[in-house]
């Protein structure tokens, strides 16, 4: 057996080993560490289902804190596709929904794609306007005023449709979709 499999103990599972329900963030739990063939392994049980079997012969039990594993990193969005997004939103006057327009705007900025230049109010609608550090194109887009209890759901329209423009970059002919990342 080699030492790395030894230690290499997975963190809690997503449901209990008795009844299959989920775990839920902050739920108590049984866990236990015992030896197999392949090194040690844990088994986690919700504690209405923890019993005094559950305890007998491991090598070690003890009672804890479920906590969902934390999310691997987003994946980093080549720059052209959020480019190519934006590009079509603004071409196709997509008013319907400015606030996916103004996320990928912002990514853009950040990214040292988009240089802000200049801020206009008209009635009580902010417009910030944009220049394209390398080709000079302007592009105009209306701040959306996004509040906090937005930014989720934003979030996942903006996740969805660079998914999409990703997809469709990659099956357009002319072209294949930048390996270069961020």
């Amino acid at each position: 057996m080699n030492r790395e499999d030894c230690w290499d103990i997975k963190g809690p599972g997503p449901a209990c080993a008795a009844c299959s329900r989920r775990f839920t963030d902050g739920q108590k739990i049984l866990s236990r560490l015992d030896q197999g063939q392949g090194g040690y392994y844990r088994t986690d049980f919700c504690i209405g289902c923890a019993r005094d079997e559950h305890r007998q012969n491991a090598i070690s039990v003890w009672t804890g804190t479920y906590r969902p594993p934390v999310p691997s990193r987003p994946t980093v969005v080549p720059r052209e596709v959020a480019e190519s997004l934006l590009r079509r939103l603004i071409q196709q006057c997509d008013t319907a929904d400015p606030e996916v327009s103004f996320v990928l705007a912002i990514m853009l900025e950040r990214k040292k794609v988009l240089a802000e230049r200049e801020i206009q109010r008209r009635d009580s609608l902010k417009i910030l306007v944009y220049e394209h550090r390398r080709t000079g194109e302007v592009f105009i887009v209306p701040d959306p005023q996004l509040t906090v209890d937005r930014l989720e759901s934003v979030g996942r329209r903006v996740s969805v449709l660079l998914e999409e423009e990703a997809a469709r970059l990659a099956a357009e002919p002319r072209g294949r979709l930048p390996t270069s990342l961020g």
